[in-house]
């Protein structure tokens, strides 16, 4: 970090003073009562031309009083926000939707048009799914608007044939095999369902290809919760009933970074994928 000389630091700090409380609106009364201090104080923070800085009490005060950071009136940071704002900012979590008619992650979507969206899904993705397997999985607690939430699958599915972002999945290789062999979450799925959404997996990423691509990875030496990222500019963490926004950009990083990891060392890439989906059907 460069050090800056004690005159520039003090002329920074009045000329910030300076501009916040014209942002601000407040006069130098008004901020004397909030910080608790004389008229003259503030008068002298802001046409003096004295090197030295005032206390770290009267900084602080000035900070609070005008909604800003102390580090940033001191010229130790460029970002104005306090500590909680910016963390306001960089975390937010939002109510999830248990299906697909969910307005929030198609609105992050749209907001990354352009950009590569990264996804490792809860499950396997709805926007690729057959309407008899949304039907199964959807009816028992959706009932009447099962169909909506169908119809807003094959508008995702649509949304992406003309989207300009790139499309990258990693799943972890057990969902598909429980899938293909009716194990777990997926037992008493008719056997025709399960072979016809085969088929439609391989078909729609072979059309898709390269901008959709779609990599299984081995859960007993990797792991990942399901998680969304948006370029560079948003990561969402999925917990089930809330996602966790993250848009500050070391989180953004290091969510990318390991998602990029499951795809190194994934155990299908999606280029072998579609054969690896069409020799799943003998299991079915």
């Amino acid at each position: 970090m460069d050090k800056v000389d004690k005159r520039d630091r003090a002329e920074q700090f009045r000329q910030r003073l300076k501009e916040t409380m014209a942002r601000r609106g407040t006069s130098q009364s008004a901020l004397a009562r909030r910080v608790g201090v004389d008229r003259s104080t503030i008068s002298q923070l802001l046409s003096g031309d004295s090197p030295r800085l005032p206390n770290a009490q009267v900084v602080a005060e000035c900070a609070a009083a005008l909604g800003v950071s102390a580090d940033w009136l001191l010229a130790l940071t460029e970002r104005p926000e306090t500590a909680a704002d910016l963390l306001a900012s960089s975390a937010r979590m939002s109510e999830a939707a248990r299906a697909l008619i969910d307005e929030q992650i198609f609105t992050w979507h749209q907001e990354a048009a352009g950009y590569k969206i990264r996804h490792v899904p809860a499950a396997l993705p709805d926007m690729l799914k057959t309407t008899a397997l949304l039907e199964w999985e959807y009816s028992p607690h959706l009932g009447r608007t099962t169909q909506q939430a169908i119809g807003a699958s094959e508008d995702r599915l649509a949304w992406m044939r003309n989207s300009t972002s790139d499309y990258e999945i990693a799943l972890p290789r057990h969902e598909m095999l429980a899938f293909a062999t009716a194990t777990g979450y997926y037992a008493d799925l008719p056997a025709d369902i399960r072979a016809d959404q085969l088929d439609r997996f391989a078909d729609l990423l072979e059309g898709f290809y390269p901008r959709m691509r779609l990599y299984l990875f081995d859960a007993r030496q990797l792991f990942s919760a399901p998680v969304t990222i948006f370029g560079p500019l948003l990561a969402v963490l999925y917990l089930g009933q809330n996602y966790i926004a993250f848009r500050d950009r070391e989180r953004v990083q290091a969510i990318t970074d390991h998602f990029d990891h499951l795809l190194r060392e994934a155990c299908v890439s999606s280029r072998d994928l579609p054969g690896y989906l069409r020799e799943l059907k003998d299991w079915v």
